[in-house]
């Protein structure tokens, strides 16, 4: 009986010890440290880049067999789906926090999702305990309330869209008279407006859009509307700025044709009224850069507040149904609103399509350049079918969906993205809410509620 009571009292000391340390290794970081100090803390204690970095270190354990295998689909796993070195450099001082990767940490802090037990078992410190969860979710609204400062609560990853931005009223006019103007094309028969018309939502409602000659092009146009939101522009992010993007199209010999800019302006020059209002604004005449700048000017006039969700969000609570309230915290739960987050919904960051499974394997379509996405301009294997994630406003009106225009209605789009995103089956009642949520982010463009000539 005394060999027993020793035994037993030797492995409580060992649990009490095992216990003791293991809080030990798990104690938050020091509360005099910044904020942004305490979360890159937490990031190297819970071993982010183990998994979540190009230069990430195999484990001893990873030579192992059967273990081995886990280890390395974990990290290919992990880096495909989030590259955590340029937050924590931004953390460190260098550059500032992206909205995305705000919400990202924000959100597997929430759901204590990362890292997952088979890690922080084997590295005791790394556990996301609920001390180091609300110090990232302090972190993530404090962030917030600095980058928006709109007056909406920092813990909503989802911001309205202001009443207006500043622009040059002379060039946006200019601007808006370039954007349908068709002598951008070879032939005369395309404008910007062709495929991205204001009256169907900033798009041509098209699965691919009309260029010259009736060729059509190989990739879902996307809307003009809130494109001043978006980080870069085209769905593979081959422009930086919506100058650049007005660049592309009328060079491209599927879309306008034209053999260069000078044979663009010598048709434009000769119009002797445009000529005038255009010097008045651009004392140095014609140019592709004054080209372009002023269809940039007008496409940041482009944006469209006061939607229902803008709204609720600003406090009033009737703005919703009950559907679409159901419906916002769905998206938030799924995890849609750690990449279609901020102003646009969208358009902030590069991501994988068929993050859980293979969306083109089984799209049973072949593959196009297209399809490459970002892969195209960058050749890193990492790019392959990944996208500039689109905007979400107004997207009842934007249809068909994806950079392949492969869907038809939101409601068949919700569904994808919960199963190639998220891995989640939702029900026909969940899908109905989020559908109802996503239609209450059409806003107002110049006062009055957005609308598609093409009602279906």
């Amino acid at each position: 009986m005394k060999k027993m009571k020793l035994v037993i009292g030797l492995l409580l000391s060992v649990v009490a010890l095992c216990v003791a340390l293991y809080s030990v290794m798990n104690r938050p970081p020091a509360a005099d440290l910044t904020l942004d100090a305490q979360v890159l803390q937490i990031l190297n204690d819970g071993g982010c880049a183990s998994c979540h970095s190009a230069s990430a270190q195999m484990p001893f354990y990873a030579q192992f067999p059967v273990i081995g295998d886990v280890v390395k689909q974990d990290i290919e796993q992990g880096y495909r789906a989030f590259d955590v070195e340029p937050l924590m450099a931004a953390l460190a001082g260098v550059g500032k926090p992206s909205a995305v990767d705000i919400s990202k940490v924000e959100k597997v802090a929430l759901d204590k999702s990362m890292p997952v037990a088979k890690y922080y078992l084997m590295h005791w410190g790394s556990q996301m305990t609920s001390a180091k969860r609300d110090i990232v979710l302090e972190w993530a609204a404090s962030l917030r309330e600095q980058i928006y400062a709109d007056g909406v609560s920092g813990s909503e990853p989802v911001r309205p869209i202001v009443q207006s931005v500043s622009v040059d009223e002379r060039k946006a006019a200019l601007g808006r008279l370039l954007y349908h103007d068709v002598r951008l094309s070879v032939d005369n028969t395309v404008s910007c407006a062709s495929c991205h018309d204001l009256a169907m939502g900033g798009v041509d409602n098209k699965q691919y859009s009309d260029g010259v000659g009736g060729q059509k092009g190989g990739v879902n146009a996307p809307t003009t509307y809130n494109a001043v939101y978006n980080f870069v522009q085209f769905w593979d992010g081959r422009a930086a700025t919506l100058a650049d993007q007005a660049a592309g199209p009328p060079l491209n010999p599927v879309e306008m044709a034209s053999s260069s800019f000078d044979e663009i302006i010598a048709k434009l020059a000769a119009d002797k009224d445009l000529t005038r209002q255009f010097e008045q604004a651009y004392p140095d005449g014609w140019s592709q850069a004054n080209i372009t700048n002023a269809i940039e000017e007008f496409e940041r006039t482009l944006i469209t507040p006061n939607a229902p969700f803008d709204k609720y969000l600003l406090g009033d609570e009737n703005a919703l149904s009950a559907s679409a309230k159901r419906g916002y915290e769905l998206f938030k739960e799924y995890g849609c609103a750690t990449c279609h987050t901020g102003v646009n919904l969208g358009g902030e960051s590069y991501e994988l399509m068929g993050l859980r499974r293979h969306y083109f394997e089984e799209r049973g379509l072949a593959l196009t350049e297209e399809d490459n996405g970002r892969y195209k301009q960058t050749q890193q294997e990492r790019d392959r079918h990944r996208f500039k994630v689109p905007g979400l406003r107004n997207v009842e009106l934007t249809w068909p969906y994806y950079h392949d225009g492969t869907r038809t209605t939101l409601d068949e789009a919700v569904r994808d993205m919960a199963i190639y995103q998220c891995d989640v089956e939702p029900s026909q009642s969940d899908v109905s809410d989020m559908v109802d949520f996503l239609s209450s982010l059409t806003g107002e463009y110049q006062g009055k509620v957005l609308t598609n000539v093409n009602t279906r």
